[in-house]
């Protein structure tokens, strides 16, 4: 299976409830791996604590333009929609850190004059941890290509494994490329009145990508019973609820898992996997 455990904001609890799940399903002897997808902010290892045996460089195709046959055109500056190739007094311009790798510019160009070639945007980094298969992403300071980093990561899913992808907070790009192709989506969020908000925003997200998802509620005793009865209208299932706890925060701070602080909720992530099974099978 591909579980993707996501959110419409950050700051909702997607690593905590991830991490804890991959580290359940690996104390009972499944294989699991766990990819933190939230390229810009990755921090999944600060759990997990992975001995890290891999590590690659992430380049994405940008132009380079032959100024020698380049007969300045524009056509190349004139498809671009984010303006990484412009065209000043017949002469082209290329910013890179603009580019979105869409080969455009080199297919229209009618002498040839563009080729590619590749610009690093980050690294990649694998390993494992206590039965745990790990990978992460981390993006260079000012790159903006996370969806290419992310696919750079999703490239190590493995079919005889269970997968499960911490993505980026949100609705964007990063977001729908890191859920993309999932059996099943876990919506983690808070019954607050922004929780609630950009929960319906995930909400819309992931029915029009037709992925069947579920709820999670963390810290389901403050705030109020808004993101319960929303879920119940739209029949959306809640399939955990984790307390607003002193114990659970207090492990969070010093970066210790919470089924190794609090081994009563291996079974809980256990019964969570167990459900998000059923869902997918249904579906």
């Amino acid at each position: 299976m591909i579980i993707s455990v996501a959110s419409g904001k950050g700051g909702t609890g997607k690593t905590t409830i991830s991490t804890n799940l991959a580290m359940s399903l690996a104390g009972v002897g499944q294989q699991v791996q766990y990819l933190d997808c939230d390229a810009e902010e990755p921090n999944g290892h600060i759990f997990l604590k992975p001995d890290i045996d891999i590590t690659e460089d992430v380049t994405v195709g940008v132009p380079q333009v032959d100024m020698d046959k380049c007969t300045g055109c524009g056509k190349c500056g004139r498809l671009c929609q984010y303006s990484a190739i412009i065209c000043l007094k017949s002469k082209p311009l290329v910013f890179e850190q603009l580019c979105h790798s869409c080969g455009g510019c080199m297919a229209i160009c009618p002498v040839g004059a563009i080729t590619e070639k590749q610009r690093k945007i980050g690294i990649a980094e694998f390993g494992k941890s206590n039965g745990t298969y790990f990978g992460h992403g981390r993006l260079d300071i000012g790159a903006i290509q996370t969806p290419a980093m992310i696919k750079r990561i999703k490239k190590r899913i493995q079919e005889n494994m269970t997968n499960i992808i911490d993505a980026p907070p949100g609705t964007s790009c990063p977001v729908i490329e890191a859920i993309k192709g999932s059996d099943v989506v876990l919506l983690v969020t808070e019954p607050t009145p922004f929780g609630l908000n950009d929960l319906t925003l995930a909400v819309g997200m992931v029915r029009q990508l037709k992925i069947p998802f579920a709820v999670a509620i963390n810290r389901s005793d403050i705030g109020n019973d808004a993101v319960l009865r929303y879920c119940r209208q739209e029949n959306i299932e809640v399939l955990i609820q984790i307390p607003n706890d002193r114990k659970i925060a207090e492990s969070y701070s010093r970066g210790v898992m919470l089924v190794e602080a609090m081994p009563d909720y291996r079974n809980k992530f256990l019964k969570l996997y167990e459900d998000i099974k059923r869902m997918g099978k249904d579906n």
